[in-house]
């Protein structure tokens, strides 16, 4: 079903053959994992061009497309396995936002002009922003399993301890209850380090009354989740948190109430925006509202103020508004959302709470 939606998109964009590279885009049409390879998509054809280490694993993963062993020279070999496909002197496509100018100077080169290279943006990804069903189950359990990490961190949090050791404490339970990878490097940011939204964990310790970010996600059977949330330990320090906190979970939650198929990211994205900007914080969130989640952590579409496009049924999108204060810190709350054609299903259940005792 895949590669026949993908080829009815070559034929709307008269092009005759495809080159995939992309690492997910070649999972998602392949359902190959490996590092290194190329897909070649024709109407009749589909093949994976790769190098003797993934031979066995394209014919276990991959049984119904053509191995074709090109070895370590792909680019010099890519005019002849192109002509013995019968695409000689045609329009063969590829992936311009992946592939870096060498490669593309090197296949060209290869090429010697006898076959016309046609630059795509973003087909594959079109392809892969509606989920199938399968999809949503598999990120339904990265989901649980961040939420179950993030209800084991707060167990476990005290003042003292380094935002990196945090960060290494949630990477290791998502490891070693399922995880295959981590979406991304956990963000653990406190005090005046939770202004920047996507800071690092570094050596500073935290401290009670003090706003923590968490920012993290998983990868299970190759698809990811991302979750955020902001505690204090203890009463807060400063009496703006408990404000800041309450504006940002509103705010989230009205995006999570209003959202539905059909609507612009704009729209989605304005309805978190217009309560943190009536609550005088206007200039505290920079970022869009949320992005879709997937194969890869951040994908198409995104609900924010320069996403005009409508956000289709059966995307999974982030909802994470966030104020931050320079100097002081900052909130950001965030859930996974699956869009349907009456309202959103949030699929995280990560408890939320301000203060933790």
């Amino acid at each position: 079903m895949r590669l026949t939606k993908f080829r009815q998109l070559m034929a709307e964009q008269e092009i005759d053959g495809f080159l995939v590279t992309q690492p997910d885009n070649r999972r998602y049409l392949s359902g190959f994992t490996g590092s290194n390879g190329v897909l070649l998509i024709t109407p009749a054809i589909q093949a994976l061009a790769t190098d003797s280490r993934y031979y066995e694993q394209v014919r276990q993963q991959c049984p119904d497309w053509e191995l074709i062993e090109v070895g370590y020279d792909f680019a010099g070999n890519l005019l002849e396995l192109l002509r013995q496909r019968e695409l000689g002197g045609r329009r063969v496509g590829f992936e311009t936002a992946d592939l870096s100018v060498a490669t593309l100077q090197a296949w060209e080169q290869g090429l010697k002009g006898r076959i016309v290279l046609v630059d795509t943006y973003g087909l594959v990804e079109h392809l892969r922003m509606i989920k199938e069903a399968t999809e949503i189950e598999k990120i339904k359990r990265a989901v649980a399993l961040a939420d179950q990490t993030y209800e084991h961190i707060i167990t476990w949090l005290k003042p003292g301890l380094s935002e990196a050791q945090v960060a290494w404490e949630l990477e290791q339970f998502m490891r070693t209850h399922g995880a295959s990878a981590l979406s991304f490097e956990p963000v653990v940011a406190s005090g005046p380090n939770a202004a920047k939204p996507h800071a690092r964990a570094t050596d500073r310790l935290i401290q009670a009354g003090e706003p923590i970010t968490m920012d993290f996600g998983c990868v299970v059977d190759g698809y990811c989740s991302d979750l955020t949330r902001t505690v204090c330990l203890g009463e807060p320090a400063d009496e703006r948190y408990i404000t800041v906190w309450q504006t940002v979970l509103r705010a989230q939650e009205a995006a999570e109430a209003g959202a539905k198929a059909g609507m612009t990211g704009e729209a989605v994205d304005k309805i978190a925006r217009g309560i943190i900007n009536e609550a005088g914080f206007e200039k505290n969130f920079g970022h869009g509202l949320g992005h879709g989640v997937g194969l890869a952590v951040h994908e198409s579409p995104r609900f924010s103020f320069t996403y005009p496009g409508e956000v289709p049924s059966g995307v999974v999108m982030t909802v994470e508004p966030g104020i931050y204060i320079p100097g002081w810190g900052g909130v950001r709350i965030e859930d996974m959302i699956v869009m349907n054609d009456d309202k959103a299903e949030v699929l995280t259940t990560a408890s939320k709470a301000a203060v933790l005792p």
